[in-house]
């Protein structure tokens, strides 16, 4: 079996590391039952693949994938806390019992409003420490909603629900194993999150309009949010900005997503979104190369 699986790997990995593989896999599944061998065999055929598309931990895409997954995770949250809190709202704010407006709810929608609190409660388990199984009801969330905007019973018409939450599920498990769950972006990702989310719903709900400055024409704050913590983490590190810039924008897809629906599809806020993110990459860059030369 590990000798078929081992053929998954490029050529030049197989001829360098094959021989190894096997014999860890058979000494490592040789006391096993079926299904932990069959679960060992589907991680082996998992990281052969990885390593043949090149997002393993040692390859530069790899990295890139770890840096975007939790960022993909907290703008879906972002996105779906925000859907959720206008329905509350409305539920609240709306003159007619709140028995009466559940009652009338139609099946579709019950299942939308699922789906956002499955993606919100697993990326919330998932950046508190638990990622398996945050992840695990995150993606669930991501695909039943692709699948109810692909079925046409999404309240936003066209192609972009289906296409935003399965590129989302792409980014997630696109990150190497053995770099998911990370503290440190894991806690910046759910700031990101509460600070992109708070602001809007409290804005949303009617308590105060126009707190913090928000505007809810756009859906701009939680991208402005985005951009300024990959600006924060590229000073940190001390890079040029370009790659955690470039993981922001593979994580925004949720958050441009939403900006689109409020507006019904006006493409403003996708332009700029990207314009956006470029002008903070670049001004990140900027402000590197004279700290550099100070």
């Amino acid at each position: 079996m590990s000798d078929v699986l081992v053929r998954l790997y490029p050529a030049a990995y197989r001829a360098a590391y094959g021989q190894e593989i096997i014999d860890v896999h058979r000494e490592m599944t040789a006391d096993m039952p079926g299904p932990a061998r069959l679960r060992a065999g589907a991680d082996l055929a998992a990281h052969a693949l990885r390593v043949r598309l090149g997002l393993d931990s040692a390859s530069s895409a790899g990295r890139f994938f770890a840096l975007a997954a939790p960022f993909a995770l907290a703008a879906g949250a972002v996105a779906s806390g925000l859907h959720l809190t206008r329905w509350y709202a409305g539920l609240v704010l709306s003159p007619a019992p709140i028995g009466v407006q559940l009652s009338a709810t139609d099946g579709a929608w019950s299942l939308h409003m699922l789906c956002s609190l499955l993606v919100c409660v697993g990326a919330i388990t998932a950046l508190t420490g638990r990622w398996g199984p945050g992840v695990g009801m995150a993606v669930c969330g991501l695909l039943g909603t692709a699948v109810r905007g692909a079925a046409g019973a999404h309240m936003y018409n066209g192609a972009t629900v289906p296409v935003v939450a399965l590129l989302t599920v792409a980014v997630v498990l696109a990150c190497p194993p053995d770099r998911r769950g990370d503290r440190r972006l894991s806690a910046a990702a759910g700031a990101m999150a509460a600070v992109g989310w708070f602001p809007v719903a409290v804005v949303n709900a009617g308590t105060y309009t126009g707190a913090f400055g928000v505007t809810t024409d756009y859906g701009a704050w939680p991208m402005l949010v985005l951009a300024f913590t990959g600006a924060v983490l590229a000073l940190r590190a001390g890079s040029s900005g370009l790659r955690e810039m470039g993981a922001m924008a593979v994580a925004s897809p949720p958050l441009v997503a939403y900006s689109c629906a409020i507006v019904w599809g006006d493409p403003r806020p996708v332009l700029g979104a990207l314009l956006l993110l470029s002008v903070v990459a670049a001004l990140t860059a900027f402000f590197q190369a004279v700290r550099r030369r100070s």
